[in-house]
């Protein structure tokens, strides 16, 4: 079977979806196809994250992450508000526990209001006015960070794609594609498409679908779990805002928070583990076509050498509770370890050089008739919107 269309999208994830609904709305006439290798949208990162619409105060400033991020803090706002999906802004608070701590948090409020993100500075005495069960010498307020269910946000975009005459074909995996200067061919293992322009949005095998496509990405993504703990025995009122500790330098990662849920109660975490498969949310998910791509990989050994420290800690705080239990203790020692119940994981499409260097910013990789999202990692569910009026523009 060949199908002839005019845009063909790859991946049903936020990113996808939102791309999808932005070229619908600049023609309605466009003939639009997307793909879907799951039964479902947002079936992997879309749907496996903390569930924040992040303000974007970490960003470096000029960066995409900081313009995507501060733009799509409103449009996610505004599109929960049209659509009757529920967000809330508890906003957040970045707590320094010690003093070296304070001054890398002055400089992190600095490159905040950079990139002209609302911050405010807290002394000890309004930390503990404001959260009496965190312990910290001061902290910086976001009041702009809020959270949502940006599973739910995606399922309203897909259902709003269809409604408006867009198709979304499911359980269909591409092969390969080939580009001519005439048009994209695409073999799925259900047929062939023909489209006019193709963007792949393909989050934890982006790579893979770049070079199915003949073009070299330039990164290979290296999975990384975050592992999750839902809190039980506490009060309702535990706290009020969602808790950052301030991140290391020497870390990539941000660091365990403490996260309210849209749906009520509270998470800790992620801390992150090298996942044995690309889509392994579990420890004995394990793929030795994933894992072989990992290992031999001359990257991966040395971005381990890099963060030689930050891994030791990252399997330490994996293998022992009490481990992990430890980094919340450090501005929330109100838990206790049997507080700590079982959540699901995340999977982190982690881009990484060859020479080890971890990619922190959007990637894209662009030809005459296709665009690839390469790395799109977190902010990406705040950015999904201003990140389809990037593609859609470049396109």
């Amino acid at each position: 079977m060949t199908e002839t269309i005019d845009i063909l999208i790859i991946g049903g994830g936020i990113i996808g979806m939102a791309t999808a609904l932005e070229l619908q709305a600049r023609n309605s006439s466009t003939r639009i196809t997307v793909l879907e290798k799951e039964s479902k949208p947002a079936a992997h990162q879309s749907g496996h994250n903390s569930g924040v619409i992040h303000a974007g105060v970490y960003y470096p400033p000029g960066s995409l992450k900081a313009q995507f991020c501060r733009d799509g803090v409103q449009a996610t706002e505004d599109f929960c508000t049209e659509h009757q999906i529920p967000f809330e802004k508890p906003g957040k608070l970045i707590v320094a526990t010690n003093e070296s701590e304070v001054s890398r948090m002055q400089t992190l409020g600095e490159r905040a209001r950079q990139n002209g993100i609302i911050i405010e500075d807290v002394d000890q005495i309004g930390l503990r006015q404001m959260e009496p069960h965190i312990n910290g010498l001061s902290a910086l307020y976001s009041p702009s960070t809020g959270i949502t269910d940006f599973t739910r946000v995606t399922e309203v975009m897909a259902n709003l794609f269809t409604s408006r005459g867009g198709t979304i074909r499911y359980g269909d995996n591409v092969i390969s594609g080939e580009e001519t200067a005439t048009q994209v061919s695409v073999v799925t293992d259900k047929g062939t498409i023909e489209a006019d322009r193709v963007i792949t949005c393909a989050g934890l095998h982006s790579d893979r679908l770049i070079r199915a496509f003949k073009q070299e990405p330039g990164y290979r993504v290296i999975p990384f779990r975050g592992e999750y703990f839902r809190l039980k025995n506490q009060p309702d009122d535990l706290v009020s805002h969602l808790i950052y500790p301030v991140p290391d330098p020497e870390r990539p990662f941000l660091g365990v928070h403490l996260t309210r849920k849209i749906a009520g109660g509270f998470t800790v975490g992620p801390n992150a583990v090298l996942a044995f498969k690309r889509e392994g949310y579990k420890l004995s998910d394990i793929s030795i076509r994933d894992m072989a791509d990992t290992l031999s990989y001359p990257g991966f050994w040395r971005m381990l050498v890099q963060n030689a420290s930050s891994a030791v800690s990252e399997l330490t705080a994996s293998a022992s509770k009490r481990a992990y239990l430890k980094r919340i203790h450090q501005y929330c020692s109100h838990i206790k370890l049997s507080d700590l119940a079982p959540y699901p994981a995340g999977v982190r499409a982690q881009a990484v050089a060859p020479d080890g260097k971890i990619i922190d910013d959007f990637l894209f990789v662009q030809t005459d008739r296709c665009l690839h999202v390469g790395n799109a990692p977190s902010p990406a569910a705040t950015s999904a919107m201003p990140i389809a009026k990037h593609i859609a523009d470049q396109m």
